[in-house]
């Protein structure tokens, strides 16, 4: 009769079936055999589930981008109310006040509004601070894989368009713009979890979403809706999102994003067309700032929009452009340093003072300029033809001030400082009448140093529409000067004030390619692409040489790490040990509660590696004590998956296993404890490791460990997060030591993240209801693949790993499946990778 070993069925070899039967599954991996059973380890992809949640997405996202527009379209309805119901009382007291020799009283009435608009922006961000400025460098950083606390809350976007509303209707120099792509994001980030922390009876049992990468993605999505409504640039806002945030992006992203952005450019759109032209459904108004239809008046046969000579003008506007914009970060970081050490630690009161007295400074020099230093200019006719020329002409004549001019005339710099900076940009984009170079330095440089001391008060402020208005001022001078002392006759002026609102912006904030597409799709003029592409290179370029956009100079001066787009060729001469944080606080897969909770509430980390110790007497230390023992039957179990994974690698050589493998599993099932030498963990820990001190591992890390105890050798078999432990915790799941370590309950994928993306923290939990000797498996939970890399890895290769794939933790592996340290977001900060760098050349 053939044996065991001939291949007949179970039925005629009944001591193979018994052997079979009574093998775990890892020896019959390594035996190349599967055990057949009723139930599958793994189930199907549930592919009705998977498109139910595609369809749940595209509906959020699309819910996204109508609430972004509605958002939007509140902050303009009551900016327009607030800012006509201010000028139609100043300006009627100005006319009156003319003639009675009454100014002073038309002052205050002025210092009146503004000072009380912007007291109610500074009370806002007195109950949610992160609601300050214009929320565009903390969505970067949230983007980028920083949580900021409380960015993203509904208390946030509630002060942010509130504030930004009064700020505005306040008359300082500060734009509604750049907030709404942080409402926008907070709007991504809150509807769909369906909860919120200031409306906590408010829940729904919404299951989907609860991951931070979901809801990085909604966020990416909502920021790109806030630009879509800010200037109807539903293609720019997905391409911003893309080059300022995002650090992981996709196919599937960008078709979401920019639908999210279409859904916001149109609702907006649809809204503010019937509101104010009555015309619900015509579609007439795309964003909050709308540059108008750039076309030369047909009476002047010679103007050209641009030509090629012009790009030489536009080359040194950008130039310009660059260096005005780092003048202005310069300051600006002056200012913000001065700010956090004399403003910021004093009572919250102080803050509001310095927001008043900005607005009051502010408003005493627009006030005193369009009296005192304007000109009068003659009124244009209109020479334009089509009924949407003709219209914007009208708009950009009617909102001319005429303080102190006769008839026919206007007062140039009270037309620029005396209406909403929307209408001063259309007056120097559109406006025929020519505004003296006198009026337009003045006013540069008026807006210049008032725009640079604003930005960064507490108030939510935009720096988009004031860098636009800024650059369209020293623009149109360029115009004016070509004109009036070269005598170039074809230029428009229009086309200058354009590119000048360009350089000046790209100067500042340093974008490039979202930058361009959203001037373009805000000009509705493609011909204008070229242009306004070479200004913001050429802006850009010219400011990095001396610093960083004003968004990454304030996020560098939070402290925030933030990860750039790639690190210098040089830091290929470091290595992933190099960088490294070799002190490491570990768990155990099976590890006592007392330890979990010294651990949690001794460190602040987020994420924590799984590991087993290397022995040399292991069999010594698992008698008498369970933990030990299921500690290193885990790690033994690990080992033979792997050696069953070579097996298959074998086969697939037309090779069969070794003799060593079938005899140690044939041994192991044999007898309960087989020889020293036949235990396949201890043949190859004997091969690679040293003896070392035997500790007891139920243990935690210690600050009193030796050297040699706290880098002894750990075999790594995965990382768990702090929120997973301490929802363990709370939950109670353990078992006993005289239990199996399989009666542990057992938590569902839903139930640990019901609590997102809030869970308990480790000090609000009551240490009465725990059972301190009670033991966690913490493997079923564990990620037990998580991205790793070798010792020797290049930085480069590190950090392009670290970003692309959005990782908060890179565990450093070596050969043999050791964990030798971790890398975190703050081992891959350009300080941090230089000041390693230094080290590494002086040990050269």
């Amino acid at each position: 009769m053939a044996g065991c070993g001939s291949g007949l069925c179970c039925c005629c070899c009944p001591r193979c079936c018994g052997e079979r039967e009574s093998r775990t599954p890892e020896e019959l991996t390594i035996l190349g055999e599967t055990r057949e059973e009723e139930d599958e380890i793994l189930p199907r992809k549930d592919y009705e589930k998977a498109q139910r949640y595609e369809a749940v997405k595209w509906v959020m996202v699309f819910a996204i981008g109508v609430c972004t527009g509605l958002v939007g379209l509140f902050v303009d309805f009551f900016v327009r109310l607030f800012t006509q119901l201010k000028f139609q009382v100043v300006q009627s007291s100005v006319e009156e006040c003319t003639e009675k020799g009454c100014l002073a009283l038309s002052l205050l009435e002025l210092l009146g509004f503004n000072l009380t608009f912007v007291f109610l922006a500074s009370l806002l961000v007195l109950i949610q601070p992160v609601a300050a400025g214009s929320g565009i460098p903390e969505i970067k950083c949230y983007l980028n894989g920083v949580k900021v606390p409380g960015v993203v809350r509904l208390r946030t976007v509630v002060c942010k368009a509130m504030g930004v509303l009064f700020s505005v209707a306040g008359g300082l120099f500060v734009g509604k713009e750049g907030p709404m792509i942080h409402s926008g994001a907070v709007v991504g980030a809150g509807l769909p979890q369906f909860q919120s922390i200031s409306l906590r009876k408010i829940q729904f049992n919404f299951p989907y979403f609860r991951s931070d990468r979901d809801k990085r993605d909604f966020v990416s999505a909502g920021a790109a809706a806030g630009v879509a409504a800010a200037f109807g640039a539903p293609i720019g806002g997905t391409l911003f999102s893309l080059e300022e945030g995002s650090s992981f992006w996709n196919q599937g992203l960008t078709w979401k994003v920019l639908f999210c952005s279409m859904a916001a450019t149109f609702t907006l759109n649809f809204f503010r067309s019937g509101i104010q032209f009555g015309s619900w459904g015509s579609f007439q108004l795309p964003g909050l700032l709308n540059f108008g239809e750039f076309k030369c008046s047909e009476s002047d046969k010679k103007c050209h929009l641009w030509t090629a000579v012009d790009l030489g003008f536009f080359i040194l506007m950008g130039i310009v452009g660059g260096l005005l914009g780092a003048t202005f970060n310069c300051l600006n970081k002056r200012l913000a340093k001065y700010r956090m050490r004399n403003v910021h630690p004093k009572p919250k009161l102080v803050r509001v003072l310095e927001s008043l007295l900005v607005s009051l400074t502010t408003t005493v020099v627009v006030f005193v300029a369009s009296m005192v230093l304007g000109e009068c200019r003659q009124i244009s006719s209109t020479g334009h033809s089509g009924n949407d020329t003709l219209n914007l002409q009208e708009d950009v004549n009617s909102s001319i001030k005429t303080f102190f001019c006769p008839n026919e005339t206007y007062n140039d710099m009270a037309t620029l400082f005396f209406n909403p900076q929307e209408s001063a940009i259309l007056q120097l984009f559109h406006q025929d009448g020519t505004f003296s170079p006198v009026t337009l330095s003045l006013f540069f440089l008026l807006y210049f140093s008032l725009s640079c001391w604003t930005y960064g008060i507490s108030v939510p402020s935009g720096l988009f529409v004031p860098s636009l208005l800024c650059g369209a001022a020293f623009g149109r001078l360029v115009a004016n000067l070509l004109k009036s002392y070269i005598g170039l006759d074809h230029i428009y002026s229009g086309t200058f004030a354009l590119i000048g609102a360009a350089a000046f912006l790209g100067g500042v904030v340093r974008m490039t390619i979202s930058l361009t597409v959203i001037l373009i799709e805000s000009t509705n003029e493609i011909t204008y692409g070229l242009p306004i592409m070479i200004t913001l290179m050429v802006a850009k370029w010219t400011g990095d040489f001396f610093n960083k956009g004003i968004y990454d100079i304030h996020v560098n001066l939070r402290g925030v790490p933030l990860l750039e787009w790639e690190t210098e060729v040089e830091m290929d001469k470091l290595r992933a040990s190099d960088i490294m944080e070799p002190n490491l606080t570990y768990v155990y897969p099976h590890t006592r509660i007392q330890s979990l909770v010294s651990i949690l509430r001794t460190t602040v980390h987020h994420a924590f590696p799984v590991v087993t110790e290397n022995r040399g007497n292991e069999r010594e230390f698992m008698k008498g004590n369970q933990l030990i023992s299921n500690n290193i039957k885990f790690k033994k179990s690990s080992i033979l998956t792997r050696a069953g994974e070579q097996r298959k690698r074998s086969q697939s050589m037309k090779s069969y296993p070794s003799s060593e493998l079938r005899n140690m599993c044939d041994e192991h099932i044999a007898t309960e404890e087989p020889p020293e030498k036949e235990d396949l963990l201890q043949q190859m820990l004997e091969r690679r490791y040293t003896p070392y001190p035997n500790l007891y591992p139920d243990q935690s890390p210690s600050e009193e460990w030796t050297m040699e105890e706290r880098f002894r050798p750990l075999t790594f078999h995965g990382l768990i997060l702090r929120s997973q432990l301490v929802t363990l915790l709370v939950r109670g799941v353990c078992y006993s030591e005289t239990q199996s370590s399989a009666s542990q309950p057992r938590l569902s994928h839903a139930e640990m993240s019901e609590d997102y993306p809030r869970y308990p923290d480790i000090h609000d939990l009551d240490l009465t209801l725990l059972n301190p000797r009670m033991i966690v498996d913490v493997t079923p939970y564990m990620n037990p693949s998580p991205f790793a890399v070798s010792p020797n890895t290049h930085v480069s290769q590190v950090f392009n790993l670290f970003r692309t794939m959005g990782l908060r933790h890179l565990p450093v592996v070596n050969a043999v499946g050791e964990i030798v340290g971790i890398i975190t977001r703050h081992n891959l900060t350009h300080e941090f990778l230089q000041a390693r760098l230094r080290q590494h050349y002086q040990s050269i």
